[in-house]
Parts: structure tokens; sequence; C-alpha cells
């Protein structure tokens, strides 16, 4: 238990007190947080593959890096049309650890044969099973491949929305049509917003997105424009509104918001991850293989 002392000044007419209380915070067990975005640009040879693994700890405290039991693996390969849960071309990337206690994975550069993944054995359909085990536990998540469109157009507006120092940044797309198409636009520095094409089903759509953060004149902004399935835009979207002033979505996970990462210690199925049922025992964070594009606009 941890105690924390609040005081509390009350100033009254002609008398003051002042009341000490003890508030317990009770500690928590500590949780394993994946954070596995990995974005593709089929420009790139290969996919920058990074896995960063760490763990939450108490209520005010930063999660803190931890180490797994060994190596972590990534399979991948196509559905087989007749039982999707079975990979077909399956290959895989065995990562290390890229310094001890950084809780950073990479594609292990000691392994027999090149562990990258490249670019070109990437396809629409294509799966991603990331494995791995800590402290005892496996734990393992299933994604499909996400595309994405470009940004066709990127430009500084001159609106504003609450003060008259914010800053416009118009972005168009033109969305694919006949497809439930998901988007996350990542604006650097923590900041993401979540779009579905629910009433832009194959249009040209531009709208206008401001920078919580202050950008100086002169300044360049990257803008990332990421594809998402339903299941990622999902967490994503949510993740956005419980974490907008709370340093980023991939900082400090909201421990009530469920990933796609599951503790699947003991299971007898192998091949699918969420029918755990285990309500109360799950890691946070997420595991997605998504296609970037990114386009710069200079502020004025």
């Amino acid at each position: 238990m941890k105690k924390f002392i609040f005081l509390f000044g009350v100033l009254l007419i002609f008398q003051s007190c002042e009341d000490v209380v003890d508030v317990e915070l009770q500690t928590t067990q500590p949780r394993l947080v994946v954070n596995g975005l990995l974005r593709v640009d089929f420009g790139e040879q290969f996919v920058p593959v990074e896995i960063r693994v760490s763990e939450t700890t108490n209520f005010f405290d930063d999660n803190i890096p931890t180490s797994l039991d060994d190596n972590a693996v990534i399979f991948y390969g196509q559905p087989n049309p007749d039982a999707p849960e079975i990979l077909e071309n399956l290959a895989s990337s065995s990562l290390t650890e890229l310094e001890p206690g950084s809780g950073v994975y990479v594609p292990d550069p000691s392994f027999d044969g090149d562990q990258r993944i490249r670019t070109q054995d990437i396809f629409p359909n294509t799966v991603f099973i990331l494995v791995m085990e800590h402290k005892g536990r496996r734990y393992a998540s299933r994604t499909p491949f996400s595309f994405s469109v470009p940004i066709e157009n990127i430009e500084q507006g001159d609106e504003t929305l609450f003060d008259e120092d914010d800053i416009e940044v118009k972005i168009t797309i033109n969305d694919i049509p006949d497809f439930d198409n998901y988007y996350v636009f990542d604006f650097g520095e923590g900041e993401f917003l979540a779009l579905d094409d629910q009433f832009i089903d194959g249009q040209e759509f531009e709208f206008s997105y401001f920078p919580q953060r202050d950008i100086q004149s002169g300044e360049q902004l990257e803008v990332s424009i990421l594809g998402a399935d339903q299941q990622f835009f999902n967490y994503m979207d949510l993740l956005v509104e419980q974490t907008q002033d709370d340093g980023g979505v991939f900082e400090t996970p909201a421990a009530t918001v469920r990933g796609n990462v599951f503790d699947v210690t003991g299971l007898d199925n192998n091949l699918l991850f969420d029918n755990v049922n285990r309500p109360d025992d799950f890691p946070l964070g997420y595991f997605a293989v998504v296609q970037e594009f990114k386009s710069t606009l200079i502020i004025e």
C-alpha cells in the first residue's frame, strides 16, 4: 500500500483549520503492455519491425520496460479459403531484444536466415500472428494486414477552433468505393484521429484537424494515414477519446480498453485467440500491421 497525504486548508472568517487525510491507494498487479504497431511502406524493401513491451506500475507511475522469457515470434501467411484459421504459405520472423532490459524486440540478426519481413511478401489478405512469453505466461495476437489510401492533398487553412493561435490542417483523401474502409491518422507526438467511411463511401473527402500542441511558424508537420480494420479502428477511437490529454495513446494505455493480445497459457486451441474466456486476465496494448502513407506540411 502507498499512502499519500492531502492537505485541505479551509479559511474561515476569524479562524482557519487544516485537516490531514490519509488516502491509501491500492497497488495493482503489474500488467503486460504490448506496443506492436507495424507500419508498412511498399516503397521500402523491409517492414520496420519493432515490438515494445512494458509493465504497468502503480497509479501515479509510468510504465517500465520489461523483458520477455525468450524471443518473440511473428508468423504470417494467407488464410485457407476452407479453414480461415489455418494459414498457408506460412513464414516467420524471430524477434530478439535490441538491448538487455530495453523491452524493444526486433528481427534477430544472429538467427539462421534473414528474419526481416519483406514488403513483397505482404498481400491484402495476409494475416499476422504474434506469440510471446512473459513471466511464464504465453500471449498471442492475430491481426489482418490493413491497407490504406494515400493523402491526396494537405494544406494549411485559416479557420480557428477555440483560440486565434489554432492551426487548421486540411486533409483530402479518396475513399475506395463499395468497401468498409477504416483509417487512423497520426499527427505526431501522440495525436491520432480515427475515421471510417460510413458517410463518405467512394467519395473525395476533405476534413480539418486542429493539432492540440503548439506548432511554430516554419515547423514541419508530418501526417501519416494508416489502414485499419474495424477492431483496430474501434480500439484507437476509444483510446483517443480517453487519452486526449494524457500524452498519447501508446504511452499509457487505459486499463479499461482491451486490445487484441490474449493470454493463451494452456489454451488447447492455438488458432483462435478470442475464446480464452478470461475476462480479468489480459495484457494491454495492440498488435497491428498496417499500410502507411506520409505527407508533410510546412506551417506558415
